[in-house]
């Protein structure tokens, strides 16, 4: 018998916790979010004190309340969408998280994906963030096969804002349609009407497989005002659309219950019933908490990077990869061609993953072919060289074939320029990348750690790419390129047509163009302005970052059903 080989997989760490970069990287994050946190605790508030106490006058609990009584209880809430709509509507006096909740959590100890309206903003009327919000709910429970429960308390329609929520195939009317479409693919939809229900939403409810109604709620197409404009005719809410018609007299609701505690209590019951389905063909090791437990503190990653903006973070991916992936083993594929990214296979909570990083430190490498071919250079750590796109469009391909999910880490600056570049086919091999990306079929996660800029956010799996997930730390920036790359490029231009007016622009005013200009594209690279419009799903706390990734990973092995992968044309 041949005698066993056992070969090291480990990833080593050389951050100090206690060097001075460290030390003042931890305090910069730390305080950064205990702010955030704050910020957050002010959105889960919803429309204040006074909204909350008029919402109990009714004799109905918060969402935030329904959701504790909701949930298993201990057991984590992946909030989604907190930050959507933040910054906006500002007119009409915000909407906190859009006025809806929407989030992974566990429901007699099933995973579902719950949406829950917040009566206490504007009634839970739909602005257009918030139908994009549901429908990103929605798109995350067909793509990964997760069950949906809606909680319903709204007014339906933001009116003042009606043309921006009505007509389009990402605006409100969609939410039915895929309620049908996930119904057609056997997708478990339980609905609980727990206030009001009224216009095109009193749809959403019913085109769910169960429906749950609460003493005191209204279901209707046209509520009692509008019913006398429009046909003459007088009635009361509860006559013309309660809880007892709809149970007695018109069969629409399934049941019936007399408060929202018995109703929520009855959708747990009816949770613990649904069935099991066929899980997804991707691999799943035994895991053990402890003992597969990442070698290195996670709290670490909090002196990994300087969150300021602009600020240059030279750090080695791999410390990253070690405090997520289990016991802080990774197969590092190709390690010593197209330095400047990383692939390889690790387990993050059992689950088997490919992982695609950008690597943040400089790289040499032998230069191939062009004017240079046969010299060492120095490559930039977070630019995608062409064998680092080549190695990567092979590994994406190689983990589609033998299913593997794929996680992308994003630290990314773009794509090299220049006449070496150019010489070596940078634009055939990045086609070849985002190719590869863009015709995947398994799952793909993706997690913006640092910059996201310009191609190489594309490459690198972005939104536009369908990640099942999104997520970004707070040292996340995400745009077409940096500020200060930005206000350079636009500050010159601006001065220069300035001057062709005939305006002289003294060295001070130049200096004051720039900064103008780089602070509002600071702004628009931070990552609450992504996640305010749902370019993000979730921003999460670094030393977190490994519970989330199992959280995803496991809705991720919810969906059986995996397309045949055709990558199509390549550029060779």
């Amino acid at each position: 018998m041949a005698e066993e080989v056992k070969f090291e997989s480990g990833i080593g760490s050389a951050l100090d916790p206690r060097s001075p970069r460290v030390r003042t990287n931890r305090e910069k994050l730390t305080a950064l979010l205990a702010a955030w946190r704050a910020e957050e605790d002010t959105i889960r508030r919803g429309g204040g004190e006074a909204a909350a106490k008029a919402q109990h006058g009714k004799g109905r609990l918060t969402v935030r309340e329904r959701l504790r009584l909701l949930l298993d209880e201990g057991a984590e809430f992946l909030e989604l969408g907190l930050w959507a709509a933040h910054g906006m509507y500002a007119e009409y006096g915000g909407a906190p998280a859009a006025g809806v909740v929407t989030g992974l959590g566990r429901v007699s100890g099933r995973l579902c994906m719950i949406v829950a309206n917040d009566a206490t903003v504007k009634a839970g009327a739909f602005f257009p963030m918030t139908a994009k919000k549901v429908l990103r709910a929605q798109t995350i429970a067909l793509e990964n096969r997760i069950p949906v429960l809606y909680l319903v308390d709204s007014a339906g329609v933001f009116l003042p804002l009606q043309e921006d929520v009505f007509p389009d195939t990402d605006d409100f009317g969609r939410i039915f349609r895929n309620n049908a479409v996930m119904s057609s693919l056997g997708i478990p939809q339980i609905t609980a009407i727990m206030g009001m229900c009224v216009a095109g939403g009193a749809y959403l409810p019913v085109m769910t497989d169960t429906v749950l109604m609460t003493e005191g709620s209204g279901l209707f197409l046209a509520g009692p005002s509008l019913v006398q404009a429009a046909i003459g005719q007088k009635t009361s809410a509860e006559e013309l659309g309660g809880a007892a018609m709809h149970a007695e007299i018109s069969g629409t609701v399934d049941f019936r219950e007399p408060d929202d505690r018995h109703c929520l209590a009855r959708m747990r019951s009816l949770v613990a019933k649904i069935g099991e389905r066929a899980a997804a063909p991707f691999r799943r090791a035994q895991f053990d908490t402890a003992h597969d437990a990442p070698r290195f503190a996670a709290e670490d990653l909090y002196g990994l990077l300087n969150p300021e903006p602009g600020a240059s973070n030279i750090y080695d991916m791999r410390e990253v990869i070690a405090r997520i992936v289990d016991r802080s083993e990774f197969d590092e594929y190709k390690a010593e061609f197209g330095r400047t990214v990383l692939c390889g296979y690790a387990w993050i909570g059992g689950h088997a993953v490919g992982i695609v990083a950008n690597q943040k430190t400089n790289q040499s490498q032998t230069v191939a072919t062009g004017p240079a071919a046969g010299a060492m250079r120095i490559e930039v750590g977070g630019v995608i060289y062409t064998e680092g796109a080549q190695k990567a469009a092979r590994f994406i391909m190689d983990c589609n074939q033998n299913l593997i999910p794929l996680l992308f880490l994003h630290d990314v600056n773009g794509f090299m320029v220049g006449k070496d570049a150019e010489w070596s086919g940078i634009i055939r091999a990045g086609a070849k990348m985002v190719t590869a990306v863009s015709t995947s079929v398994v799952p793909k996660i993706a997690v913006i750690v640092g910059g996201s800029f310009g191609a190489g956010h594309y490459a690198m799996c972005g939104k536009a790419y369908d990640p099942r997930f999104l997520f970004a730390w707070p040292t996340a920036r995400y745009a077409v390129m940096s500020g200060a790359s930005a206000a350079s490029t636009l500050a010159a231009v601006r001065a220069r047509q300035m001057e062709r007016g005939g305006k002289t622009l003294s060295e001070a005013e130049k200096s004051a163009l720039y900064e103008e200009i780089r602070a509002t594209y600071d702004a628009q690279a931070d990552p609450r302005y992504g996640a305010a419009r749902l370019w993000i799903d979730a921003i999460i706390d670094p030393a977190k970052t490994r519970e989330v990734l199992i959280a995803a990973l496991e809705a991720c092995a919810l969906n059986p059903d995996i397309a045949r992968f055709n990558p199509g044309v390549l550029q060779t």
